[in-house]
């Protein structure tokens, strides 16, 4: 435990993220589920639902890399805290506003968005990160990111089970006081302070500076590429198959199963590629992850509907759902570094969310035009085949920088 755990302060900051993102990404995965409840008390359409995942998607990634930013500036606690503060405005408009047209995607879409953008991953892993060594970091990350498979697991039998009994605005108000305790475990994200040489002088790298190499590296732009793919397919899911399964005759409390296994498998392939990173290379273990993606989803759409199939469908991409997260911050740190690992897997991540939007949208417009998900599927497994080809080229090994900048 001491090697793995360099000091209290990473630990501290270790469990605070952990805390935060089980609340923010539970949260998240649940809001699948308020569609039917949108769609007979708001006469929401799934072109309207899916344009508000979808721009809740777009605005996650446009604010991640400024959260980041703002955590390497200023700490990731405050950059935290603030995504909550918003995360709350956007939940309790939700609720209480006029719920229907561009409120309703300004509440669902653009703030709780912007708020995903500081609470859910980019900002907590990476600010774990940095607490951590290349040998430890992934191990460190997938642990965090395991925080969010128990959020995934829990927060959706919470919210089918509250929808059932006291309707979708009081579920709405009960998240509420789980965003107050994200935000109050957000203060204990401590930075860890870089240490300078002073040994010779060195100009120090600025932000702009690390973007501009960043995009000048063959590997930075193949991680967006490949997360593009991350972002669809998972959004694709979360946001559609409770109305899937419904089509297919598996309604009531199968996507809700399947959600939750997610969630609890989650757990098995974040944490077993946390430490597969630590002895293999992690371009290779993404290739094999987004191929294992597209099988997996083949088996489920093409097997006749059943529970079982619901059940292997929840359980196989469980494992495969957040594992692509470890190795890709892990890649990006080991590349450049962690002075700006909050801003560039900031970056990394607004590709995911690109994707997610792409994702959330189209589900939604292939129904209402074909009265199908087909086609959206089959997007799904052909970017599986690219992002399974996409990270192969990518040269993990750390930048060489000159001594003049640092």
């Amino acid at each position: 435990m001491q090697k793995f755990i360099p000091n209290k302060i990473a630990l501290i900051t270790m469990l605070a993220a952990c805390a935060a993102i089980l609340v923010s990404m539970g949260l998240r995965q649940t809001f699948g589920l308020f569609f039917n409840a949108f769609e007979e008390g708001l006469n929401c359409t799934r072109t309207e639902f899916g344009l508000a995942i979808g721009i809740q998607m777009l605005f996650w990634g446009l604010f991640a890399p400024v959260f980041g930013l703002l955590a390497d500036k200023f700490g990731g606690s405050k950059a935290v805290f603030i995504g909550f503060v918003i995360f709350g405005i956007g939940i309790y408009m939700l609720y209480s506003g006029p719920n229907t047209g561009i409120y309703f995607q300004i509440s669902l879409g653009v703030l709780v968005g912007t708020a995903l953008g500081a609470t859910a991953m980019s900002v907590p892993v990476s600010e774990v990160g940095k607490h951590f060594s290349n040998e430890q970091r992934t191990i460190a990350t997938g642990i965090v990111t395991a925080a969010a498979s128990i959020g995934y697991f829990l927060a959706p039998l919470f919210t089918k089970y509250t929808l059932g009994t006291v309707g979708w605005e009081q579920t709405l108000k009960y998240f509420l006081y789980f965003i107050l305790f994200g935000a109050i475990a957000s203060l204990f994200i401590i930075p860890k302070k870089e240490k300078v040489n002073h040994s010779f002088k060195t100009k120090e790298q600025d932000f702009i500076d690390a973007i501009k190499e960043a995009f000048s590296h063959k590997g930075f732009v193949l991680l967006v590429l490949g997360f593009f793919v991350c972002g669809f397919q998972i959004t694709l899911v979360g946001t559609h198959v409770p109305g899937y399964m419904q089509d297919r005759g598996l309604g009531g409390w199968s996507a809700t199963i399947i959600l939750s296994l997610i969630g609890l498998f989650n757990i098995i392939g974040t944490l077993g590629m946390g430490y597969l990173g630590t002895k293999y290379s992690k371009k290779k273990l993404l290739s094999l992850l987004y191929a294992l993606r597209g099988l997996v989803i083949c088996i489920f759409i093409f097997s006749p509907p059943s529970i079982y199939t619901a059940i292997f469908f929840g359980c196989t991409f469980g494992v495969l759902w957040l594992s692509t997260v470890p190795p890709t911050n892990g890649i990006v740190a080991q590349i450049f570094g962690t002075k700006y690992l909050s801003l560039l897997f900031g970056i990394v991540f607004f590709g995911h969310q690109l994707g997610a939007f792409a994702g959330a949208f189209l589900g939604g417009y292939y129904f209402d035009l074909y009265g199908s998900y087909d086609y959206a599927w089959y997007i799904a497994i052909a970017l599986s085949v690219f992002a399974a080809l996409v990270h192969l080229p990518i040269n993990e090994k750390p930048l060489v920088r000159s001594e003049q900048t640092i």
